[in-house]
């Protein structure tokens, strides 16, 4: 259940991220409302799941996918430019995912 929540926290994240760009530094109301309400939903949900999962564990993959999820993001529908050093970046993000949860103790 601990992951369920972890993954509802990187998915509240990155809808909060996603909608940074269009609050125009916090000067359109609803975008804004709405990048508040993604990022209380996702802190709340990511208080739940660290009951269970390892606060390392926890931060290494909500910020890791929530990274990952960004740049993909951004790369298909906010016209962001992918290069190979982005792909290779996030590769290697999200391998550090990999090996904390291969060695964490859960």
């Amino acid at each position: 259940m601990a992951y369920l929540f972890l993954l509802g926290a990187i998915a509240s994240e990155v809808v909060g991220t996603s909608l940074l760009k269009s609050t125009n530094g916090f000067t359109r109301l609803w975008p804004t409302v709405g990048l508040v309400v993604a990022y209380v939903t996702a802190f709340g949900l990511l208080s739940q799941a660290v009951k269970t999962v390892p606060v390392g564990v926890a931060y290494a993959m909500w910020s890791g996918l929530g990274t990952a999820a960004i740049v993909a993001i951004g790369a298909a529908f906010l016209g962001e430019p992918l290069s190979v050093t982005k792909v290779v970046g996030v590769g290697l993000i999200i391998a550090g995912v990999v090996i904390l949860n291969l060695g964490g103790t859960h």
